[in-house]
């Protein structure tokens, strides 16, 4: 029989069912996946010798738990795994609205009818998906909100006067016993809420309109917060930080492939999308790089941070800018390029808080000179690097690409041209194919193409080359020919 088919009391006495407080029913079943080996915080990366190490030692000491952290670091998403750490099910007292623990009940209305009915009680079982509340705290939050309030309704249909403790609506706090609660920015909750919080992190009584109720509540609370928000929202106050037990730093990606992995996890591509648009493993890097030089930018606030979502929504623009052209051209497959990064500036500017420089120059601006930055990072990983200084131009293993340029003029890369187009233009461009095969030569095919555009935005940004936006595209220079033209 299984133990969620028991509809009593005294069943569940005979069957030897043990009361647990959610903080033992956690620390147990960690125990027993840590020693199974079983993967913790799946879908959570870059924090395995890190965070989540800290996070188990939290919950191994029975300890409410702060999250901080910049946003886009999965701090709701850590929390909202611990669900996992439940049992599948508990019993609770039959339409009890604070999940009345069959064995050690707390309200008034689960104390009565065990002593109406004793072993016959009714009790229903709640799964571990139930078991889960969340609030974002902002400044409209009341204590009514979270911990309950007077009902004059329910005094009125009970007929029961203010001074009978049966009128109170108990709030989100007290409906979430023996479950997690997070709470989500906590500095943004006002500091009169916070302090509402004490006695229930402590002590396990609360306080409703004079009302003193001894409800020991059976929680596990997780909080979160932004560094940022200490000083430009609000703050923990001090007598709240002090009862929770474990204040865990979260922290950004500390490598291009850890970071590919997540964007890679999150991003919303459809099977049609991934058939129709290939991306090159450099356009992905490239991607990636974008977010790590906009957290060393200084036209960006380092306090704020850089959200994972910023390179998660680029890469979904970037996929959909090749795809609007291959439906334009009617193209059943198509390869993202270089110059497709124009469509990814819309995620960009809308993620990223500039300062006061970063407003002078502009937020598209900005987004461009992280583009930018991120060519010049990987360029020389995968090409010779280039000296500001070269003393006998022949030497240099771009001689070739450069003079080419000089001799040609108005080459353009169309943002809208079809494939075939976009590669005849390249191929126009001999001496790239000799560059390649000497220093790239087991390059993925497929993706040469985008190679060959890389190497011109690498010259670009070294000065060996001049690029300009023109209207329906981009145009490529001999650096001098294209100084001497303007003047």
């Amino acid at each position: 029989m299984k133990i969620e088919t028991i509809t009593t009391i005294g069943e569940l006495k005979n069957v030897g069912w043990k009361s647990r407080s959610i903080k033992e029913e956690l620390r147990d079943n960690l125990i027993k996946k840590i020693k199974a080996k079983k993967p913790l915080f799946e879908g959570v990366h870059g924090f395995e010798n890190t965070v989540i190490p800290e996070l188990e030692r939290a919950i191994l000491s029975r300890h409410n738990i702060n999250l901080l952290g910049l946003r886009g670091q999965a701090k709701t998403r850590l929390a909202r795994q611990m669900v996992e750490l439940l049992d599948e099910y508990i019993p609770i007292i039959a339409d009890s609205e604070i999940n009345d623990d069959p064995f050690q009940p707390i309200s008034r209305f689960a104390k009565d009818l065990i002593n109406e009915k004793g072993d016959e009680t009714p009790i229903t079982w709640l799964h571990r998906s139930e078991r889960f509340f969340e609030k974002l705290a902002t400044p409209d939050v009341t204590v009514a909100d979270l911990i309950g309030d007077i009902d004059p309704i329910k005094a009125a249909n009970l007929k029961l006067a203010y001074a009978d403790d049966r009128v109170i609506h108990f709030g989100m706090i007290p409906r979430a016993n023996r479950c997690i609660f997070v709470i989500n920015e906590l500095p943004d909750l006002q500091a009169r809420i916070q302090v509402a919080l004490f006695n229930i992190l402590q002590e396990g009584d609360i306080q409703i309109r004079g009302y003193k109720l001894r409800l020991n509540l059976d929680m596990q609370f997780v909080f979160t917060a932004n560094p940022e928000d200490y000083t430009n929202r609000g703050s923990i106050v001090t007598p709240l930080k002090d009862r929770i037990g474990s204040q865990i730093l979260t922290h950004y990606p500390d490598s291009i492939s850890i970071s590919r992995r997540i964007t890679e996890q999150e991003a919303k591509i459809n099977a049609s999308q991934l058939q129709r648009v290939h991306v090159p493993s450099l356009a992905k890097d490239l991607l990636e790089q974008i977010s790590f030089s906009a957290r060393e930018s200084d036209y960006i606030d380092s306090k704020s941070g850089v959200s994972a979502r910023m390179t998660i929504t680029a890469y979904e623009n970037l996929i959909s800018t090749a795809e609007r052209r291959a439906l334009q051209h009617g193209l059943d497959k198509t390869t993202v390029r270089l110059s497709d990064f124009m469509g990814i500036i819309p995620a960009i500017t809308g993620k990223v808080e500039l300062v006061y420089e970063g407003e002078q120059v502009g937020a598209v601006a900005v987004a461009l000179d992280l583009i930018s930055d991120a060519i010049h990072e990987f360029f020389p990983a995968y090409f010779p690097k280039i000296e500001k200084l070269e003393r006998d131009a022949d030497v240099s293993p771009y001689a070739k690409v450069v003079e080419w340029f000089f001799s040609e003029s108005g080459f353009e890369l169309l943002d809208d041209a079809n494939d075939s187009e976009y590669q005849k233009q390249l191929d126009a461009v001999t001496p790239l194919n000799d560059l390649i095969g000497k220093y790239q030569a087991d390059f993925p095919k497929e993706d040469v193409y985008f190679l060959k555009e890389f190497i011109l935005w690498g010259l670009v940004e070294f000065n060996k080359l001049s690029k300009d936006r023109v209207e329906v595209g981009f145009q490529f220079k001999d650096l001098y020919g294209s100084y001497i033209s303007k003047l």
